[in-house]
C-alpha cells in the first residue's frame, strides 16, 4: 500500500512571523531577544558537530557568527 505526498509550500511574510512570535509568545522583548541568539548558538553547535563528519559544511567560513540587526 503506498500513498503519494503532495509536497506545499510555506509562505509567510518574515516581519509578520517575527511581529507575531514577539508580540504573542514573548511579552518582554529582552527574553525574546535571549531566546534567539540561544537558539543560534545551538544551531551553530549542532553546525560545528555535522561538520566533524562533513567539513564541507562550513569550509568556506570557518568562523561563525551571530548577526542581529
Amino acid at each position: 500500500m503506498t500513498s503519494a505526498s503532495t509536497k506545499l509550500p510555506f509562505q509567510a511574510e518574515v516581519a509578520q512571523l517575527l511581529h507575531l512570535v514577539t508580540h504573542a509568545l514573548y511579552s518582554n522583548k529582552e527574553i525574546f531577544l535571549r531566546e534567539l541568539i540561544s537558539n543560534a548558538s545551538d544551531a551553530c553547535d549542532k553546525l560545528r558537530f555535522e561538520a566533524l563528519d562533513h567539513p564541507e559544511l562550513y569550509e568556506d567560513q570557518p568562523e561563525l557568527n551571530v548577526r542581529l540587526s
